[in-house]
């Protein structure tokens, strides 16, 4: 039997507490001996990162451990604040000396280095120890908003004398000799290197004890020893560029552990190289998109450069944090890739031939993929029909052939019935240009609930960050929230995204709050047009760069009725100033560069166009946000109160970019569906219902 309500109003037993409490964020697993280890964001804990492994032996063709053990302890929190984004924070160093005072004959277990959130010193431990630092507190350095040395993208090396290190990319605010100062641009001086970090901990309270191992750039990534021990190669880039833009692939010599200028491979100002990675020690391979897309180059000494195969699909994506990787070298010739469009495959290539053999993988989204000696996969991603999980594999390199995945943790214990989950269709909507936007549907859907007849679904466009980013085709609980509710959710890759070439994502260059609108508003003309979305009940959402969409698209289109930004960008003088470091000149390519186009700056920011506003907005902020300040959701805060139009700010204490407490979350979500509730007409069941003001203020 059929029930029929209004779209929006079908009760559903997701609930906002289970999409804040019962998921986990996992991440970064790595084989370590027999066993398998990875992260766990625990929003219970306040959303601490914990490094957990499995309570015993993975081994190939058997169930893996139920149970888990949690190896970093309380209150220690293993993230990263490098770029503000983090990355790769932690790893264990296999043949660690024993600490001072062990006997020589004691069996160990595993040396853990990590970086500590709250203070951003590298510690180290063994299971069932206290951590104890390794690296200094840096001197305080105002401008840099919290620890002035900072930590990230560990990697093991072993010197030629058997020696193991571990090098880290340095985010250095000290200024180093001269002390804090500004570059020519006004900016804060802020310098990054690889910089060896000592396991004895001598370092902890001498920095001298420190030994840097490359120049400084204003950013650099992906240190890779070559096999010998003889030659360090990595990418750097500097401002304006993102490393989406432009890299540099350097090569040098180590002499006594540390490498000078070197010599530049590839990239340039246009060409973005990533994850070089030694396949012996006179080859090195790395992706590269001097082809429009990001593709498999292979450089040696006596060769030069070439490209390896050239295919129009992305076999990298934007480097946002540290320590990203999309291959894995297996042997000389052999090299595990992801590549794709929106979706992601994964395969083995052949270097010498350039041939590309599919695996049989279900999932659309991979996160990291690590092989073990005895052929162990290690794989985190999710597809349309299953959550992000740590999925178990054999590669048998002799087909090469895939074994079907096995679950090793979930990000959720608690799946919903498939009755009260979207099913998600993917398409291209033309352009006027002869182009097209790329988007998600999910329509309303739960088993057993219809709207009413005649009636249409009110639809939600949900806008990614970034910009230079893009949401694949996976499934979602988030979206479920809403769509077993009776509510339709687009997902909008718009011009600029990643995952469709470069051309694509140069699609937003200089026409950033241009071509992301455009693209938003395409998307949601079309699914009216089509009869899918009730014209009059169309909203909008999205954190970050996607608040700064969905704050443009209400200010400049009439399109939606109601829109929810999060921590999004709302003017660009004060931002550009407020925001950090590595994002500081990123609008100089999404706008243009300031001072020389101010105008530009004025003009497209949403502050400036709050007159043409006539629709309610929810504002949502943590307090401790570095990247968009609360001062941008503040500023558009009072101008909707001086013109009076209903709104709701809620800030919240103790949260940086992007919401980890449960609290947080539960507050979020619900507060979002009682507002569209409210502006959209209909009652949503079972939560506290958000109230809307004229004045100024928060809710």
């Amino acid at each position: 039997m059929v029930t029929t309500l209004p779209y929006g109003s079908w009760p559903s037993s997701l609930t906002a507490k289970q999409l804040a409490t019962g998921g986990t964020r996992l991440g970064a697993p790595l084989p370590v001996g027999e066993e398998v280890w990875w992260t766990e964001g625990i929003a219970t804990e306040g959303g601490r990162q914990a490094i957990v492994r499995t309570a015993g032996p993975v081994g190939l063709g058997e169930e893996p451990p139920a149970e888990t053990v949690t190896v970093l302890p309380a209150p220690f929190n293993a993230r990263s604040r490098v770029h503000e984004y983090g990355g790769a924070s932690w790893t264990v160093v296999p043949g660690a000396r024993p600490e001072p005072g062990a006997e020589a004959h004691e069996e160990l277990a595993p040396l853990v280095v990590f970086v500590n959130f709250a203070d951003q010193r590298v510690h180290a431990m063994r299971e069932g120890e206290q951590p104890r630092p390794l690296t200094p507190v840096g001197p305080e350095v105002g401008s840099a908003h919290g620890p002035s040395l900072r930590w990230a993208e560990p990697t093991v090396v072993t010197a030629p004398d058997g020696t193991v290190e571990v090098w880290w990319v340095c985010e250095d605010h000290t200024g180093g000799e001269d002390g804090p100062r500004t570059d020519a641009d006004g900016a804060p001086h802020i310098e990054r290197y690889i910089c060896q970090v000592p396991l004895d901990g001598s370092a902890a309270e001498d920095p001298s004890a420190l030994r840097r191992v490359t120049p400084s750039s204003r950013f650099v990534a992906h240190p890779r020893v070559s096999p010998d021990g003889t030659q360090l190669a990595w990418i750097s880039w500097e401002h304006p560029q993102m490393p989406w833009d432009g890299t540099e692939l350097h090569l040098a010599p180590l002499m006594h552990g540390s490498a000078g200028e070197g010599e530049i491979l590839a990239g340039g100002a246009d060409v973005s190289v990533l994850q070089p990675e030694w396949l012996d020690e006179e080859r090195l391979m790395f992706l590269a998109d001097s082809s429009g897309w990001w593709n498999p180059w292979v450089w040696s000494r006596a060769d030069g450069s070439r490209q390896v195969l050239e295919r129009d699909e992305e076999f990298a994506g934007p480097l946002w944090t540290l320590g990203s990787t999309w291959y894995q070298v297996l042997d000389p010739d052999r090299a595990l890739v992801q590549h794709g469009r929106a979706a992601t495959s994964l395969s083995v290539l052949r270097i010498s031939t350039g041939e590309l053999t599919a695996l049989d993988c279900p999932l659309t989204q991979i996160g990291a993929a690590t092989l073990r000696e005895d052929g162990l996969l290690v794989l985190a991603g999710a597809s349309p029909t299953q959550f992000s999980a740590l999925h178990l594999a054999r590669l048998d390199l002799d087909g090469p052939v895939l074994s079907p995945l096995t679950v090793l943790r979930s990000s959720r214990d608690d799946a919903p019935d498939p009755g009260l989950l979207p099913e998600g269709e993917s398409i291209e909507v033309p352009l006027p240009d002869g182009g097209v936007v790329h988007a998600i549907v999910h329509r309303p859907r739960q088993e057993g609930f219809a709207g009413r007849e005649g009636e249409l679904p009110p639809f939600i466009a949900q806008v990614h960050g970034g910009p230079t980013a893009h949401v694949a085709p996976v499934l979602s609980l988030p979206v479920a929230y809403y769509t077993s509710r009776g509510l339709g959710v687009v997902v909008v890759n718009y011009g600029g995204s990643s995952g469709y070439g470069r051309a694509y994502r140069n699609r937003l260059r200089g026409q950033w709050g241009v071509v992301d609108v455009q693209d938003t508003v395409a998307v949601m003309e079309h699914l009216v047009a089509e009869g899918i979305a009730d014209g009059d009940r169309l909203a909008i959402e999205g954190g970050s760069a996607g608040g700064w969409t969905t704050l443009a698209c209400l200010t400049r289109t009439d399109a939606f009725a109601a829109g929810v930004s999060s921590f999004g960008v709302a003017e660009l003088e004060a931002f550009r100033l407020d925001t950090h470091d590595f994002e500081s000149r990123y609008i100089d390519g999404l706008v243009g560069p300031y001072p020389e186009r101010r105008d530009l700056y004025v003009e497209r920011a949403p502050l400036s166009h709050v007159d043409e506003l006539e629709v309610p907005v929810l504002l949502l902020q943590g307090d401790e946000d570095r990247i968009v300040p609360p001062s941008q959701s503040e500023l558009f805060r009072d101008a909707l109160a001086a013109k009076g139009i209903p709104h709701a700010y809620l800030l919240f204490e103790g949260e940086q970019h992007g919401f980890r407490k449960a609290e947080t979350i539960i507050r979020a979500i619900e507060a979002s569906l009682s507002f569209y509730g409210q502006v959209l007409g209909f009652s949503p069941a079972c939560v506290p219902v958000l109230e809307l003001r004229r004045d100024g203020g928060r809710a």
